[in-house]
């Protein structure tokens, strides 16, 4: 018997991610949370985040001071982008969190260049 020990990082999730979203695929109440939705933390009453879970609470401590892209979110979360989007669903509805649409680009600078798009694509396909 090995005197190694398995932890989260090792072993993977210990939590099946149907299981934090209780199911859900999407965010409740027709929310809507895109990949570069910008999200911002609101400040918590006095008592803190009551009654939230641990996968709600680390989201709430990734994002941190400003505001953070939901896809960025899923990334330092380790974390299905599905989850995080149901997750943040939810804590958007509790008031704990506002979840900003994306920003667009306007004028010339927006215009996408079809020279580089196809170049894009021809270099996805290559990979």
């Amino acid at each position: 018997m090995s005197d190694e020990h398995w932890y989260e990082d090792e072993a993977g999730a210990l939590v099946r991610p149907y299981t934090v979203t209780h199911g859900r695929t999407r965010p409740a109440r027709g929310i809507s949370v895109d990949l570069l939705s910008q999200v911002t933390a609101l400040e918590p009453e006095a008592g803190g985040w009551p009654g939230v879970d641990h996968a709600r609470t680390r989201l709430l401590a990734l994002l941190g001071p400003g505001p953070r892209p939901v896809v960025e979110l899923a990334a330092d979360a380790d974390l299905p982008l599905t989850v995080v989007r149901v997750l943040l669903g939810d804590l958007a509805e509790a008031g704990l969190v506002r979840i900003d649409a994306p920003r667009r680009a306007t004028g010339p600078a927006a215009q996408a260049d079809p020279a580089l798009l196809r170049e894009i694509v021809d270099r996805l396909r290559d990979l």
